[in-house]
């Protein structure tokens, strides 16, 4: 079975990489109660010579499995299944729906204040940050730039409490980030979306960079309900999962 050239049939999407197919195929088997809660999953061994793919990738898939909350990783025993269906993903020490709340209480007045309160300094470091993200093709790399980008708008706010709330999630924000690029493939998008936040500071409109700031949240949260609660789909075959 090899996984590792998988479309979505039928519809004029964007490829999928070799880890989705195989975490779709995985999470699959754990929905479908091929895995039961409490079951051990097959080596990693035994799942490369079985789903054709690289332990790089599908280790990557375990590790998206585990940030669902489908399995647990105990060292020197294996994968194993704790839960039948995603409910909460869960980012470092927060879970996804807790650290989405707290940013909207943020980081939405925080681009307001913002767009009142930054300096020319700021306005030239948010540009050249997303200068280069708009450049980058490395998601690791896109990914540390994204925090950095969010601490720059609370920098602009001119407020260091604001700083310290957004330096508290970072590491959560980091992982969340590489979540929704590896599975729902956010980079461009989110790159329109920061720059629609820089032209609203740029022109020092409170509300415009309120509504850019919600917008982008408002996808974030789209994105991570998509993953979380796809639509149903047709038992994989070989060759990779069909929509």
């Amino acid at each position: 079975m090899n996984l590792s050239d998988s479309r979505t049939a039928g519809q004029p999407v964007r490829r999928v990489s070799a880890m989705e197919a195989v975490l779709e195929y995985l999470r699959g088997a754990i929905e479908r109660g091929d895995y039961a809660i409490g079951d051990k999953l097959p080596s990693e061994a035994e799942l490369c010579r079985t789903l054709e793919v690289s332990r790089p990738v599908l280790r990557e898939a375990l590790r998206a499995l585990q940030t669902m909350g489908l399995t647990v990783s105990r060292t020197g025993k294996g994968t194993f299944v704790v839960a039948s269906t995603v409910e909460d993903p869960t980012f470092g020490d927060y879970s996804a729906s807790d650290l989405l709340e707290v940013r909207r209480h943020v980081e939405i007045p925080v681009a307001g204040y913002a767009a009142r309160r930054r300096t020319p300094e700021n306005l030239d470091h948010l540009a050249h940050l997303l200068d280069r993200m708009e450049r980058e093709t490395d998601t690791t790399a896109w990914v540390a730039m994204d925090t950095l980008f969010h601490l720059a708008v609370a920098e602009a706010a001119q407020n260091p409490v604001f700083r310290r709330v957004i330096e508290e999630i970072r590491d959560a924000l980091a992982r969340q980030s590489a979540f929704l690029n590896e599975l729902g493939g956010r980079r461009e998008q989110s790159n329109r979306e920061h720059r629609a936040i820089v032209e609203a500071l740029i022109d020092g409109s409170e509300n415009d960079a309120v509504e850019a700031m919600a917008h982008h949240l408002d996808r974030v949260e789209t994105t991570l309900t998509d993953i979380v609660r796809p639509a149903r789909t047709d038992t994989p075959t070989e060759g990779g999962p069909e929509a």
